[in-house]
């Protein structure tokens, strides 16, 4: 295992490096220039020509890039075009709001979207079953800011349990997680329903029902251990989306996290903000797939890497 990791950790360089050059490349291709933004309407071209020198922008785009992958090597990802704040600054107040809705989104959606997996697969083609599915489908068809919308017109405007927007108390966090990780529920639900219904028909099941084995044995100890490593897969990979579909969610709510500071930051040209950050959603992305890749051998342990 231990080998396995250093390897999967080494194999990430280069990725990173890709990732690094195409985040670049594409920031400062799309059309839009930050000198005139920070110039304002009435600038004339000396003076949009002179902020482009100050910001650097003026020397060629690889020039740019090693200036950039070099600063982040000493720890500097730049200074904000916006504020003059460096992008550190900007990050490090709002990286524990986002970090913290996406754990409260992903541990209700997990527990629940689980546990409506099980219970389904248990009772396939009842009742249960069907009520479960269709709460599924309804998760993952319902927008998460269409969602978000209607949770806040009902439960802060109507009956005015929760607040409308922002995060002083814990109770801001309720409507943002419930929006995001509907559908994750709804994700996760069916992937284990499907994986625990393949696995309660295996041989090793009869087998385990005629030794006389209780049923929740059965079914906890047998068939959903063994489809723990689809549903970690899953988890895993919706972690990674629930942090960076966090946009959506925190303009609707006005939360001061990284998402709703990248959708600034893109509105203002802000390279700086916006490269750092899309690199550091694709870092997280990366990271959360290697410990899941660690945690299948840990929960089965016949999936060990050489």
């Amino acid at each position: 295992m231990g080998k396995y990791i250093v390897k999967r950790v080494l194999s990430m360089i280069p990725l990173l490096f890709v990732v690094s050059v195409i985040v670049f490349m594409f920031i400062h291709l799309i059309p839009g220039d930050p000198a005139r933004q920070i110039a304002g309407v009435d600038a004339t071209i000396g003076e949009i020509d002179n902020i482009r020198r100050q910001l650097g922008l003026d020397r060629p785009l690889v020039e740019q890039y090693v200036t950039w992958i070099t600063g982040i090597f000493h720890g500097d990802f730049g200074i904000s075009y916006s504020n003059n704040m460096t992008v550190a600054e900007l990050l490090i107040p709002r990286f524990p709001i986002t970090i913290y809705l996406t754990i409260c989104s992903i541990t209700w959606s997990a527990l629940i979207g689980i546990a409506i997996g099980v219970i389904a697969s248990i009772n396939r083609g009842k009742t249960l079953d069907l009520v479960g599915m269709v709460i599924a489908i309804a998760g993952i068809s319902l927008p998460n800011f269409w969602l978000g919308l209607q949770l806040m017109q009902i439960f802060a405007v109507d009956l005015r349990l929760l607040p409308t927007g922002g995060v002083n108390t814990w109770q801001g966090y309720i409507l943002p997680s419930v929006s995001m990780g509907a559908g994750i529920m709804a994700i996760l639900a069916r992937v284990t329903r499907s994986s625990m219904i393949e696995n309660l028909n295996k041989d090793y099941i009869r087998t385990a029902r005629a030794k006389g084995l209780p049923e929740p044995r059965v079914i906890m100890r047998h068939a959903f251990k063994n489809s723990a490593i689809d549903i970690i897969t899953v988890t895993a990979l919706q972690i990674g989306a629930l942090i960076a579909g966090s946009v959506v969610v925190e303009s609707v709510f006005s939360i001061p996290g990284m998402g709703r500071l990248l959708v600034d930051s893109i509105g203002f040209r802000d390279y700086e903000v916006v490269q750092a950050l899309i690199l550091f959603f694709s870092v997280e992305y990366m990271v959360i797939n290697l410990l899941a890749d660690v945690l299948y051998g840990i929960i089965n342990p016949r999936v060990r890497y050489e």
